[in-house]
């Protein structure tokens, strides 16, 4: 896959993210549906596209470890060396957020962060400066699709913009490694 993004594709993805739009992206794992995570009115569309139901709670993608303090209250010095480690893609569901719409936390508070390394997602999260939604792009309760062929259109029609990048790859995603994390510090894998 190449790693050069079209100016164009990103500006048309930070344009429909900026008015309250849905995208469909690649990410660092498996294509996801996104939207500004700071959007409440956005996330609402995202569970109503996948038909999910409310109490589950969403993924946040950021750009950078740097962002953690922003949007989780008290971030565990594991956290930091853990994401440093890791030669996987790894979601931490962190005990307490802050500074996210309801809709995106869980009910008890917490919320599943992943800092992403993808060149399109790096580059649309530094030029957006916010979080972005990822949640896996099928309906709820259905496979999750492991390349862009296999996304239904249903999913496909209900988004605002397509991202061009990445359409074609065709190695097989797979999704993250999530692990829960206490502000202690202790933690326990949910899926490896």
């Amino acid at each position: 896959m190449s790693n050069f993004v079209d100016r164009e594709d990103l500006n048309k993805a930070l344009d429909t993210l900026k008015s309250g739009g849905l995208i469909l992206y690649p990410t660092d794992t498996i294509w996801g549906i996104g939207c500004d995570a700071t959007n409440r009115e956005a996330v609402e569309k995202v569970f109503a596209l996948k038909g999910r139901d409310k109490s589950k709670s969403l993924i946040v993608l950021l750009h950078s470890d740097n962002q953690l303090a922003g949007y989780v209250h008290d971030v565990p010095e594991i956290a930091y060396e853990l994401i440093e480690a890791t030669d996987r893609p790894l979601t931490i569901v962190y005990s307490k957020s802050k500074n996210l719409p309801e809709n995106v936390v869980a009910e008890d508070g917490s919320i599943g962060i992943r800092i992403v390394e993808h060149p399109f997602c790096q580059q649309l999260l530094q030029r957006l400066r916010k979080p972005i939604i990822s949640t896996s792009a099928n309906m709820s309760g259905m496979a999750s699709a492991s390349s862009f062929n296999e996304i239904s259109d249903e999913i496909k029609e209900g988004v605002d913009y397509i991202v061009k990048f990445g359409q074609q790859d065709k190695s097989e995603g797979k999704p993250s490694v999530i692990m829960k994390m206490d502000s202690s510090g202790k933690f326990e894998f949910l899926r490896k």
